[in-house]
């Protein structure tokens, strides 16, 4: 696949540079072309001029006759497209051709437009047969400015393609992750599905047993966390069929099953206000978002230190944050850290944090990411959702 996709990249990278080579090479020789046309309607300008019954060129255009003079007209008339400014000896404009003069301050637009002229080409000087030196000031005509347009355009057209391409490799890839993260999902509940129904007899039979309660009751509660992982599993992919539901109500459920599950040593501190935060969520998925983020925090502090969960309106938006006193992320890696497959763990797959954007960001179309971090000092996360 790598390799497919270097060689649509250098593909693509000799197109543009054959492109813009070839279009250079045009562009040249129609200048070089253009340059011999002005000097031949310069000459041909002169000669009719020189005519001895002609005073200038008007009378010459409305006057000539023979055949001579009128090829020598044609040739003149026949410039449609370049711009000329005809100037006599001392610099004042005898003539000009295919340019639009402004009524106020011609006589300003026109020294402007011979300045600019001379920037760019060097006039053509003719002498007449009685030694009158005219300078003939031109520009490049509209195709030639199309022309040396075209290999601009012809680039964004090639990086436009190469993005597309691009995007679209992406979006397959994409799409092609996400059946398979659907299908090992589903199959993971399916697998649970089996195992989980066994316990929950024994749990039964346990009980019918007279069995110590307490320690069935744990046991159950654990079993029933199977279950809802399974059935979380089974979710995704699928539609979550979001309902109103209290933001901190939510969070204090997940953290009432988290604060006996993790290290004695850390601190669960919460931060809810009075009146009730309704968002729509899967209270389920939404659940595992927390669990994901609340045994982050404690690998991050290693075991020990204090987790501060608070949750607030802002405008519109409810707001969730999670801070820790752990090691921190570098700014660098706020956004690396979402990525599947980024962990800095020994052990694991770095999927956590993926999922848990993917749940936020799919099925509750909110927003998640690192609200602020500093290295040995710890980590906030921020989850933003719509109010209802």
């Amino acid at each position: 696949m790598k390799i497919f996709r270097y060689l649509f990249i250098v593909t693509a990278i000799v197109i543009a540079i054959a492109s813009v080579w070839v279009t250079n090479v045009l562009v040249n020789g129609l200048k070089e072309e253009e340059r011999k046309k002005i000097e031949v309607w310069a000459e041909s300008l002169v000669l009719l001029m020189s005519q001895p019954e002609f005073e200038d060129l008007d009378k010459a255009v409305e006057e000539a006759s023979n055949r001579y003079k009128s090829h020598l007209l044609n040739i003149i008339q026949d410039n449609t497209t370049i711009p000329v400014i005809v100037t006599d000896e001392a610099g004042n404009v005898a003539d000009k051709k295919n340019i639009e003069v402004p009524e106020q301050d011609a006589e300003e637009y026109l020294k402007g437009k011979i300045k600019k002229f001379s920037n760019r080409h060097k006039p053509v000087e003719i002498k007449s047969i009685e030694d009158i030196k005219i300078c003939v000031y031109y520009d490049d005509s509209t195709i030639l400015k199309s022309l040396q347009l075209f290999p601009f355009v012809q680039l964004a057209v090639v990086f436009i393609f190469i993005a597309i391409s691009f995007l679209a490799l992406n979006s397959t890839k994409k799409a092609e992750q996400n059946r398979v993260w659907v299908g090992l999902s589903k199959e993971t509940a399916h697998q649970l599905g089996t195992p989980i129904s066994s316990l929950m007899a024994w749990v039964e039979y346990l009980k019918a047993k007279n069995m110590d309660s307490d320690l069935l009751t744990e046991i159950d509660k654990d079993v029933q966390r199977l279950k809802t992982i399974a059935e979380r599993f089974s979710k995704i992919g699928s539609n979550a069929d979001p309902e109103p539901v209290d933001l901190a109500e939510a969070v204090s459920h997940a953290l009432g099953y988290m604060d006996k599950r993790i290290s004695s040593k850390v601190t669960i501190q919460t931060h809810f206000p009075e009146e009730s935060i309704d968002v729509l969520m899967n209270e389920s998925l939404f659940g595992w978002v927390i669990e994901n983020l609340i045994k982050n925090a404690v690998d991050a502090m290693d075991g020990q230190g204090l987790i501060t969960v608070s949750a607030f309106a802002k405008g519109k938006k409810a707001v969730l944050d999670i801070s820790d006193t752990g090691k921190g992320i570098p700014k660098s890696k706020f956004d690396a850290v979402f990525q599947p497959g980024y962990t800095t763990k020994k052990r694991g797959w770095g999927l956590g944090l993926s999922l848990v954007r993917r749940i936020i960001e799919s099925y509750h179309k909110g927003k998640i990411f690192v609200h602020k971090s500093e290295v040995a000092k710890g980590t906030t996360f921020r989850i933003e959702l719509r109010m209802i």
